[in-house]
């Protein structure tokens, strides 16, 4: 139990602080709104990964069509990215001047991960075989590994916000929009990769 228990913290913090469509949202969020957006963002996963474990388990046991599903999660994740680096870009003032809409953090992270293949490949290659022996030899070694794996996943973000937060009364005017041009210099990347992958996957 206590081997599943790390095996969970190791890739919890690995994910977590891994450059990721995600965590770049996470730092987007915390300088365009604050901290608290950036810790919404960072429990995305806890809530969009619960459908993705089930579909990947079911993958495991009918991996028919998965390279097709994946193809399309990810051509669908690179619209996404997409939309959300034209956000960034569209950014006009300072980080201090008050949001005209609902900054709507958590749903976007949500939406996010949901549409990032990523998290798919992972529980159908490693979360996955590590979680289905588990279950059946301890129930209470599965748990371990998952409260570890999202504990640290979650709390990763969660740090990494806090700083950026914590740094973003010093980044006013014209330095708050060529960091918001570079994170969405950065989501067209993803976006790109996303389309790239999805197409590969596909064809």
């Amino acid at each position: 139990m206590i081997e599943l228990l790390l095996a969970g913290i190791t890739l919890g913090l690995y994910a977590g602080f891994s450059p990721g469509p995600l965590l770049v949202l996470v730092i987007s969020q915390t300088i365009k709104h604050g901290y608290k957006e950036g810790f919404k963002v960072a429990f995305a996963p806890i809530i969009s990964d619960i459908p993705i474990i089930i579909i990947c388990l079911l993958f495991l046991s009918l991996i028919s069509g998965y390279d097709l599903v994946l193809g399309i999660i990810s051509l669908i994740g690179g619209v996404y990215l997409g939309y959300l680096s034209y956000e960034c870009f569209k950014t006009k003032g300072t980080m201090t001047e008050a949001p005209s809409k609902q900054p709507k953090s958590l749903q976007k992270g949500v939406i996010l991960n949901l549409l990032n293949p990523s998290p798919y490949i992972f529980w159908i290659t490693i979360g996955g075989p590590i979680i289905i022996p588990a279950y059946n030899n301890n129930p209470l070694s599965l748990l371990l590994f998952i409260a570890g794996f999202y504990s640290f996943l979650v709390g990763s973000k969660i740090v990494l916000s806090y700083a950026v937060g914590k740094s973003r009364d010093f980044l006013t005017g014209t330095l708050y929009l060529h960091i918001m041009r570079v994170l969405g210099g950065v989501l067209v990347i993803f976006s790109l990769y996303f389309l790239k992958q999805g197409i590969q996957l596909i064809f």
